[in-house]
Protein backbone atom coordinates (compact mmCIF):
# COMPACT_ATOMS: atom_id res chain seq x y z
CA UNK A 1 0.00 0.00 0.00
CA UNK A 2 1.29 3.76 -0.54
CA UNK A 3 1.73 5.81 2.08
CA UNK A 4 3.26 9.40 2.20
CA UNK A 5 5.80 9.74 5.09
CA UNK A 6 6.75 14.10 6.12
CA UNK A 7 9.76 14.84 8.78
CA UNK A 8 11.73 18.02 9.62
CA UNK A 9 9.62 19.56 11.36
CA UNK A 10 10.37 21.35 14.93
CA UNK A 11 10.46 24.51 16.34
CA UNK A 12 12.50 27.03 15.32
CA UNK A 13 13.13 31.17 16.16
CA UNK A 14 11.95 33.56 13.56
CA UNK A 15 14.21 33.87 10.58
CA UNK A 16 15.41 30.65 11.15
CA UNK A 17 15.35 27.76 8.37
CA UNK A 18 13.83 24.57 8.14
CA UNK A 19 14.08 21.88 5.49
CA UNK A 20 10.99 19.38 5.23
CA UNK A 21 11.09 15.87 3.31
CA UNK A 22 7.77 13.82 2.11
CA UNK A 23 8.69 9.96 1.26
CA UNK A 24 6.24 8.14 -0.93
CA UNK A 25 6.66 4.45 -0.05
CA UNK A 26 4.67 1.05 -1.29
CA UNK A 27 3.69 0.12 -4.49
CA UNK A 28 4.26 3.20 -6.91
CA UNK A 29 4.58 3.07 -10.67
CA UNK A 30 5.33 6.85 -10.37
CA UNK A 31 4.32 10.02 -8.73
CA UNK A 32 2.46 12.64 -10.96
CA UNK A 33 1.76 16.22 -8.99
CA UNK A 34 2.63 16.96 -5.75
CA UNK A 35 2.07 19.83 -2.91
CA UNK A 36 2.92 21.04 0.31
CA UNK A 37 0.04 22.55 2.06
CA UNK A 38 -0.11 23.84 5.87
CA UNK A 39 -2.62 24.67 8.36
CA UNK A 40 -2.50 26.96 11.35
CA UNK A 41 -4.38 26.56 14.50
CA UNK A 42 -7.81 27.89 14.27
CA UNK A 43 -7.70 28.33 10.51
CA UNK A 44 -8.51 25.92 7.36
CA UNK A 45 -6.02 23.75 5.33
CA UNK A 46 -4.08 26.28 3.02
CA UNK A 47 -2.12 25.36 -0.26
CA UNK A 48 1.80 25.91 0.24
CA UNK A 49 3.65 25.25 -3.08
CA UNK A 50 3.28 22.85 -6.04
CA UNK A 51 5.72 20.65 -8.21
CA UNK A 52 4.76 18.79 -11.22
CA UNK A 53 6.50 15.69 -12.17
CA UNK A 54 8.98 17.70 -14.75
CA UNK A 55 9.78 19.97 -11.73
CA UNK A 56 7.51 22.96 -12.96
CA UNK A 57 6.55 24.73 -9.37
CA UNK A 58 4.21 27.70 -8.30
CA UNK A 59 3.99 29.06 -4.44
CA UNK A 60 1.17 30.81 -2.26
CA UNK A 61 2.00 34.96 -2.10
CA UNK A 62 2.79 34.13 1.24
CA UNK A 63 5.92 32.31 1.08
CA UNK A 64 7.14 32.96 -2.30
CA UNK A 65 10.58 34.38 -2.14
CA UNK A 66 11.43 32.31 0.46
CA UNK A 67 10.52 28.69 0.45
CA UNK A 68 11.93 26.68 -2.21
CA UNK A 69 9.95 22.98 -3.06
CA UNK A 70 12.00 20.59 -5.14
CA UNK A 71 11.54 16.46 -5.64
CA UNK A 72 14.01 13.31 -6.21
CA UNK A 73 11.77 11.42 -8.50
CA UNK A 74 14.62 8.83 -8.27
CA UNK A 75 13.90 9.13 -4.14
CA UNK A 76 9.86 9.10 -4.62
CA UNK A 77 11.11 12.15 -2.58
CA UNK A 78 9.65 15.97 -2.49
CA UNK A 79 11.47 18.58 -0.09
CA UNK A 80 10.31 22.01 1.22
CA UNK A 81 13.18 24.16 1.93
CA UNK A 82 12.01 27.16 4.81
CA UNK A 83 13.80 30.45 4.88
CA UNK A 84 13.02 33.42 6.57
CA UNK A 85 10.51 31.58 8.46
CA UNK A 86 7.82 33.69 9.96
CA UNK A 87 5.37 33.00 13.31
CA UNK A 88 2.66 32.96 10.40
CA UNK A 89 4.24 29.97 8.88
CA UNK A 90 3.10 27.75 12.09
CA UNK A 91 0.94 24.55 11.52
CA UNK A 92 0.85 21.32 10.60
CA UNK A 93 2.63 20.97 7.28
CA UNK A 94 0.77 18.25 5.02
CA UNK A 95 2.06 16.51 2.18
CA UNK A 96 -0.38 15.65 -1.00
CA UNK A 97 0.97 13.68 -4.24
CA UNK A 98 -1.05 12.18 -7.06
CA UNK A 99 0.42 7.90 -7.89
CA UNK A 100 0.13 5.63 -9.57
CA UNK A 101 0.15 2.69 -8.42
CA UNK A 102 1.82 -0.75 -9.41
CA UNK A 103 -1.55 -2.43 -9.15
CA UNK A 104 -3.77 0.17 -10.40
CA UNK A 105 -2.30 2.66 -12.74
CA UNK A 106 -5.08 5.41 -12.41
CA UNK A 107 -3.72 8.90 -10.19
CA UNK A 108 -4.67 8.60 -6.58
CA UNK A 109 -4.56 11.73 -4.30
CA UNK A 110 -2.48 10.59 -1.21
CA UNK A 111 -2.01 12.87 1.76
CA UNK A 112 0.90 12.63 4.59
CA UNK A 113 -0.07 12.84 8.16
CA UNK A 114 2.08 15.56 8.73
CA UNK A 115 4.63 17.64 10.59
CA UNK A 116 4.36 20.37 12.73
CA UNK A 117 6.24 23.16 12.00
CA UNK A 118 6.42 25.89 15.44
CA UNK A 119 7.86 29.43 14.67
CA UNK A 120 8.03 31.25 17.80
CA UNK A 121 9.33 35.28 17.45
Amino acid sequence: QVQLVESGGGLVQAGGSLRLSCVASGSIFSINDMAWYRQAPGKQRELVATITRGGSTNYSNSVKGRFTISRDNAKNTMYLQMNTLKPEDTGVHYCKADIKGRAWNLPTTYWGKGTLVTVSS
